[in-house]
């Protein structure tokens, strides 16, 4: 069961408001790859003025998480049983996109990849592969 931009929207709000702080949006889910966004604040800064590895990390996962209920649907509890990042560059201090695509999706296992890019720049600054464990359906 496939979801659509409105209802992972719903999914987030109602599942995990402690995310709302975040204020990711999606800017982009066509049935095949999701484009996520999220503003890059204060928090999200480490010293030398670039935007920290966690803060990276959380976008892409959450990327990775909502493309594959996107796919599968509503299954809150797919979890993420490896991440794997690499920093290409330092990223601007605006917002950062996440673009996630499914590389397999199997009944347990899920591999996705996702591409970190800051707002108005063509090379990324970050490439993650993730796996997500499926759980069985009852």
């Amino acid at each position: 069961m496939k979801m659509t931009k409105a209802d992972l929207e719903a999914f987030l709000a109602a599942e995990f408001p402690q995310m709302a702080p975040l204020r990711m949006r999606i800017e982009s889910w066509d049935g095949a790859a999701l484009r996520l966004a999220m503003p890059v604040t204060e928090q999200n800064l480490r010293p030398g003025g670039t935007v920290s590895g966690p803060a990276m990390m959380t976008l892409a996962d959450c990327a990775a998480y909502l493309l594959l209920l996107g796919l599968i649907g509503p299954v809150a509890l797919a979890v993420t049983t490896n991440l794997n990042i690499n920093f290409l560059r330092k990223p601007g201090l605006g917002d950062l996109a996440a673009e996630a695509t499914m590389l397999k999706l199997g009944k347990t296992l899920a591999i996705i990849e996702i591409a970190l890019f800051t707002a108005g720049q063509a090379d990324p600054v970050a490439h993650s592969v993730m796996t997500y464990a499926i759980p069985p359906k009852r």
